[in-house]
């Protein structure tokens, strides 16, 4: 009983601190970081993984017909966008409740069996961010009334699971409910990310630090409760996962601090984005040295040799051809350091977050991608509506490597996560578009026939690891708290329009930075 009441009172905490958080702009934002990202995280990391070994990639599907529904719907029937987003929300909310059921019965199982103490600390734990964000979703849109009637029928249901033990919960397992769960988790994400209030006016720069430190705090929250998960099947699944991220991360840290260390030198010698001519913006765009050399070192000289022969003749025939490259340009006056370790890594840190999330999820051992071609389409569906950074690009081939992919899609992510982008298609016209795919096409049937072995070539340093770990940690927390997380991750937001002419215009009014 004892673990019930503290799951309510944690549950109540969340109005008390939103009326406190929310009395200035700053807070606000900070309040909105901590939302974001901790809940955000939890869906990602925790809940996600879990549908998957259920589901398999057909939850895959439901999570994301639950994410990008909402916003098709709002495309095509503009009269009634508040009326979608409206239901999607109330969507999240149902699959909020029906989560509270589940929570209920976690803590009976850890009050009958003292080694699952772990999982109902957990369980109390991350009821902080979901009464919060309950209140941060509701109190704008229906007002008060509304958001205490929803957590109290959520203090309701966490009753009923907690006393209604195995008979109620085998009918609401997993198994049973798991392509509503991953409708319902899909929703909570659209309904995160498109929260109206996360940004209004007061998203200013001024306030993006207040969002950073929120952010940071969602972070450390996750990860507490990341290290926590304890006791049946599932966490045991939870913890595989979160071993799995902490060890690609130990292996990719140093590699990745050295491509930025290149990126500032080739910038220092003069090799800048911002160059007039057209076969270097295309070589930067498609393989500058700092790509290389990671690609070199995470997945061996063979990989690298391949990826550097593609790209070179895709980048010569392009520019052969007079193909307008989409070019990403630093503000003028931009000292080396700065690009290599501040502007790039603004640039590269949100796809190297996503490359990790993503390969944890479609690489996960319940989704059946084993045919090398379907695993090629499955990148080209990723790729095409996303303009990745190459670093990041190069971050998802090692990982998925690492995960057991086969190497005509490793070959994939190294190749064609920038030319396969809308944003770099809809530049090019129909000739210089078949000429890069014919080229595109080479390195895959090369890999499909030869299968070549990836090397990782880094020297086992468990200590430097966990240095270069600890610096990138920082360097990406600085980048958090110098855009908040909204900012931070406005580079992963599908290019589908308004993209086109950005490099021509970012050009245009490059001398105008500060």
């Amino acid at each position: 009983m004892l673990y019930l009441v503290a799951s309510c009172i944690a549950l109540l905490l969340g109005p008390l601190c939103y009326r406190w958080l929310s009395s200035g702009s700053g807070l606000h934002k900070g309040l909105d970081g901590f939302i974001f990202v901790s809940l955000g995280g939890l869906v990602l990391v925790h809940i996600l993984p879990e549908l998957l070994e259920h589901g398999g990639i057909l939850a895959l599907l439901f999570v994301l017909l639950g994410l990008w529904g909402p916003s098709a719907s709002e495309r095509l029937f503009h009269r009634y966008s508040e009326l979608t987003h409206n239901v999607t929300l109330v969507l999240g909310i149902i699959g909020l409740l029906l989560h509270t059921i589940t929570d209920g019965g976690a803590m009976v199982l850890a009050q009958q069996h003292s080694d699952y103490s772990l999982l109902a600390l957990g369980v109390i734990l991350h009821r902080f961010p979901v009464g919060l964000a309950i209140w941060w979703l509701l109190k704008p849109h229906a007002g008060a009334r509304w958001a205490w009637t929803v957590l109290t029928l959520m203090m309701l249901l966490t009753t009923v699971g907690y006393m209604a033990g195995e008979q109620l919960l085998n009918h609401l397992s997993m198994d049973n409910t798991v392509y509503l769960q991953a409708f319902v988790t899909g929703s909570i994400l659209h309904v995160v990310l498109h929260q109206p209030h996360g940004n209004e006016a007061t998203g200013s720069s001024r306030y993006e630090l207040h969002a950073g430190l929120g952010s940071l705090l969602g972070l450390g929250l996750l990860t507490i409760l990341m290290l926590m998960d304890s006791g049946d099947h599932a966490a045991h699944a939870h913890r595989h996962d979160t071993v799995q991220l902490l060890d690609w991360l130990l292996m990719l840290a140093p590699a990745l601090l050295l491509a930025h260390a290149l990126a500032a030198g080739r910038y220092a010698l003069g090799l800048r984005p911002e160059t007039q001519r057209p076969l270097l913006q295309w070589l930067q765009r498609l393989a500058s040295p700092e790509v290389i050399l990671l690609t070199l070192l995470l997945l061996g000289p063979v990989y690298a040799l391949i990826q550097l022969c593609t790209l070179l003749c895709i980048g010569g025939v392009l520019t052969l051809l007079k193909a307008p490259a989409v070019v990403d340009l630093p503000p003028v006056q931009t000292r080396a350091l700065d690009f290599g370790f501040s502007y790039g890594m603004d640039r590269s840190a949100p796809w190297i977050v996503l490359s990790l999330l993503l390969a944890n999820l479609i690489g996960h051992p319940s989704v059946p991608l084993n045919n090398d071609w379907v695993q090629v389409a499955v990148l080209a569906l990723v790729f095409i509506p996303l303009q990745f950074s190459p670093l990041g690009s190069t971050v998802l081939a090692a990982t998925l490597a690492y995960s057991g992919w086969n190497p005509p899609a490793l070959m994939m992510a190294l190749c064609a996560a920038q030319l396969l982008s809308i944003a770099q298609l809809r530049r090019l016209s129909l000739l210089q578009k078949m000429a890069a795919l014919l080229l595109l096409a080479l390195p895959l049937l090369i890999a499909a026939y030869w299968h070549p072995q990836w090397q990782f070539l880094l020297p086992a340093m468990p200590r430097l690891s966990l240095g270069a770990v600890s610096l990138l940690a920082v360097l990406f927390a600085i980048s958090l708290l110098r855009q908040g997380p909204r900012r931070f991750l406005t580079a992963l937001k599908p290019q589908l329009a308004n993209h086109t002419h950005h490099a021509a215009e970012h050009h245009h009014h490059a001398g105008h930075h500060h």
